[in-house]
């Protein structure tokens, strides 16, 4: 009973981030929204798979956890660079150039 209430919760939770997903006044509470979101999914996830006593769940939502990260990632060096490439010397975009020492 206590896991159903847990679940209950974490859907509760869930629904409060996608609110704020679509409502969120900024780009940025709109990915921490997505990541809250990510993180209950891993949740939850993991309390069905105590409750239908599946243990391999937990392996899935690890594996979730890791796509989550990644992706919430790659979404903020798209907004923050513009594009997922890095520039054309080379270098990260926005990175500084070193500056050589003269002989």
């Amino acid at each position: 009973m206590m896991f159903v209430a847990a679940g209950l919760a974490i859907l509760l939770t869930m629904g409060m981030a996608l609110v704020r997903m679509f409502a969120g006044p900024t780009l940025y509470d709109r990915i921490l929204a997505t990541n809250v979101f990510g993180t209950k999914t891993v949740l939850i996830i993991a309390v069905i798979g105590f409750i239908v006593g599946r243990p391999e769940f937990i392996d899935i939502a690890i594996v979730y956890a890791l796509i989550n990260f990644v992706g919430i990632v790659a979404i903020l060096k798209f907004f923050e660079y513009g594009s997922f490439r890095s520039g054309s010397d080379g270098r990260a975009p926005g990175a500084r150039k070193r500056e050589e020492s003269p002989p």
